[in-house]
């Protein structure tokens, strides 16, 4: 059976976040695939709203047999398990926990619900920074255009 790499960005502004995204990062090991890495937590402000409640972030790699979709339903459910009542609308708000696929493998999908690569991630740092270090650590680059 084939695996792919699946980068997971991860971010939490309510609640205890750390002790939620390691829930999750446990949750998504068991459910996905297996953990790669898992970048550093990293503090940041909110990005496209305010709110006097800030960001803990990550980005983690994980080996999947999964495909992209099933990855989407099981990240979803996570979310809903840790507390998420709903997903965003097009409009930001705080939550206590958010999964989003950034990568898969070389895959490129743009479907009303699924767009990978993650679209907006080259202008997120919240997302970059994490990204840049999981592929340092591994020393193995990331192929897609965004980091050219």
């Amino acid at each position: 059976m084939t695996e792919f790499d699946v980068y997971l960005g991860l971010g939490s502004n309510l609640g205890d976040r750390h002790t939620l995204l390691l829930k999750a990062i446990n949750l998504l090991a068991q459910r996905v695939g297996r953990l790669v890495y898992c970048s550093s937590f990293i503090e940041t402000e909110p990005w496209g709203f305010t709110s006097e409640h800030c960001f803990m972030n990550a980005v983690a790699l994980f080996k999947t047999t999964l495909t992209p979709r099933e990855v989407l339903t099981v990240t979803q459910e996570i979310e809903r398990q840790l507390g998420r009542t709903k997903k965003s609308d097009g409009s930001y708000h705080d939550r206590l926990i958010d999964i989003d696929i950034l990568l898969y493998g070389d895959v490129h999908i743009d479907e009303p619900d699924l767009k990978i690569p993650h679209p907006l991630m080259h202008e997120r740092d919240f997302v970059m920074r994490p990204l840049r270090e999981v592929q340092m650590q591994l020393q193995k680059p990331i192929t897609h255009s965004i980091f050219t």
